[in-house]
């Protein structure tokens, strides 16, 4: 089949979150983009993976960029511009459409889809960005540190194309282009000799990665009967026991976020017995807030402790090996259905809620699964600096506080939250400072023309546990668009605009007219000391 050649100022493989705000920001920044994408679906973690927003406590306020701010707020808007809302939520300037308790913001993956398809109209109706959807890269063209091309192949039609730019961005969730262009990288634990984390391992292992989980969107119909057929692994995963616990993962115990070494009871629905309900969790639709009927009820997604899948590794591991782990990962997930609907015990002494019923229309998808697996952590850029523990936990910075850096790009805050891994399955849940997201941390020590923009910047996994959530990455990856698009305005690589004070200070200025916050205001500050 013939190839087809495409040249841009900027490629981006990979249209996740970070991607798609790298593509945003450079478009802004007047260049020229290619954006490559596996799927018919952009967006990553907030729609292919089906994951609402987690946020920090100061998110409607600071605490992220302006055009991250910006998403939510049309977020809000969409549903007060298109769903028959009551009084009290249209009045709601912070309204929650699914009231789901881990977000501020649970909505809806297709209203994000939307939302973000409509804020990059501008620059694809003018083919300012032009993105390439079901197409994956598949091999690059090197010379020395620079990428020359990459070469991406439509998996429906097989259609093969050749990508060429002055930059090439890596929006892929699982640093997909590290390897392929030679990009030093590091991946799994590192070790405690390595890093001087006090919760590294003693020896590094690179097949020590976080879990993945295959999100599922459910309703739940009162006396409907809804079971899937049985799951062909299902007796597998009701009788797994985690390393972590002598409860299989298939119940209503998992780990204590505050302590992960103990156990926690959850429960289906909110009750009078003071259990936490894991329904009202993730809930992206709730009826209540609407003046008319529609024809849905509550619309929830498992993404629980009782369906991530550390088995083994989806990165660092060959194709077949990649395809039997990303199957089974689906399988956990269709055996916690099936459990739901026949065996999980209700408060009430029964067993099985038969009326959870699979919504696939939700997710874009037949089988109520969605698109694609829920990547937490990344391979990482060897970088020309590397976030760690010491950089982010409280109890390590002690009365230092907030680490500033002076070639801040951004900010963010989250726990140090690491969920079981691969080989150790050991967790974590480290309180943590807000923090800064350093430029050293997009810069390679060797590669001249790539640029991490997702989950891959340089840091090691335990400081991945916080830097890999919703208004980091995008920060990221907005981050890295301007960046790109600022070192082919001015013919200078990144390196340079890192080490040069001059052009750090006109980029940051740059970013900071763009609406990126680069330090925490004093009012956080104040609050923490």
């Amino acid at each position: 089949m013939q190839t087809t050649f495409m040249e841009a100022d900027i490629v981006i493989i990979g249209a996740s979150l970070g991607g798609v705000a790298a593509a945003r920001a450079a478009a802004k920044a007047g260049k020229r983009i290619v954006m490559t994408e596996e799927t018919d679906w952009i967006g990553g973690q907030l729609t292919t993976q089906a994951v609402p927003p987690d946020e920090h406590r100061w998110i409607e306020s600071f605490g992220c960029t302006a055009s991250y701010r910006e998403f939510r707020d049309r977020v809000r808007a969409y549903y007060k511009n298109n769903y028959p809302l009551t009084e009290e939520a249209m009045a709601n300037s912070v309204l929650n459409p699914g009231n789901g308790w881990v977000s501020r913001i649970a909505h809806e993956p297709k209203v994000a889809l939307r939302v973000l398809e409509d804020m990059l109209a501008p620059y694809v109706n003018t083919r300012q960005i032009q993105i390439l959807y079901d197409t994956a890269a598949i091999s690059a063209e090197t010379q020395g540190p620079e990428i020359i091309s990459v070469r991406t192949r439509n998996e429906k039609s097989g259609k093969e194309y050749q990508l060429t730019g002055q930059y090439f961005l890596d929006g892929t969730d699982n640093g997909d282009l590290l390897p392929m262009t030679g990009t030093e990288y590091l991946i799994g634990s590192e070790s405690a000799r390595q890093t001087g984390e006090p919760h590294a391992l003693d020896e590094a292992d690179p097949e020590d990665i976080q879990s993945i989980t295959h999100v599922a969107a459910v309703e739940y119909v009162e006396g409907g009967n809804f079971t899937i057929p049985r799951p062909a692994n299902y007796e597998f995963w009701r009788s797994y026991t985690p390393l972590f616990g002598d409860i299989p993962i298939l119940s209503w115990f998992t780990a204590d976020v505050k302590d992960t070494a103990k156990l926690k009871q959850y429960t289906m629905f909110p009750n009078d017995q003071g259990i936490p309900s894991l329904w009202t969790y993730r809930r992206i639709v709730d009826p209540s807030i609407w003046r008319e009927l529609l024809p849905s009820g509550e619309v929830t997604l498992l993404n629980w402790a009782q369906n991530d899948y550390y088995l083994a590794p989806v990165i660092g591991v060959t194709a077949e090996q990649k395809r039997v782990h990303a199957e089974q990962a689906k399988e956990l997930t269709r055996s916690l259905v099936y459990w739901l609907q026949t065996e999980a015990p209700r408060l009430d002494g029964g067993k099985g809620y038969p009326g959870v019923r699979l919504r696939g229309d939700v997710l874009g998808t037949e089988d109520g699964l969605a698109k694609t697996a829920y990547i937490r952590e990344s391979r990482r850029l060897k970088a020309l600096y590397t976030i760690s523990e010491h950089d982010v936990s409280k109890e390590l910075r002690g009365d230092q506080g907030i680490k500033r850096y002076s070639d801040s790009v951004g900010v963010g805050s989250y726990h140090l939250d690491l969920h079981p891994t691969t080989k150790s399955q050991r967790s974590f849940y480290i309180p943590n400072y807000p923090y800064e997201i350093p430029l050293g941390s997009f810069i390679p020590i060797r590669m001249s023309n790539y640029l991490p923009a997702c989950k891959n910047i340089g840091m090691t996994q335990i400081a991945n546990g916080c830097y890999r959530l919703h208004p980091t990455e995008w920060n990221i990856g907005e981050a890295a668009g301007y960046l790109a698009a600022y070192s082919v305005t001015h013919g200078i690589r990144p390196k340079q605009v890192y080490e040069s004070a001059e052009h750090l200070a006109s980029f940051q200025q740059q970013l900071q007219e763009q609406g990126v916050e680069l330090h925490w205001p004093d009012e956080v500050y104040d609050s923490l000391y």
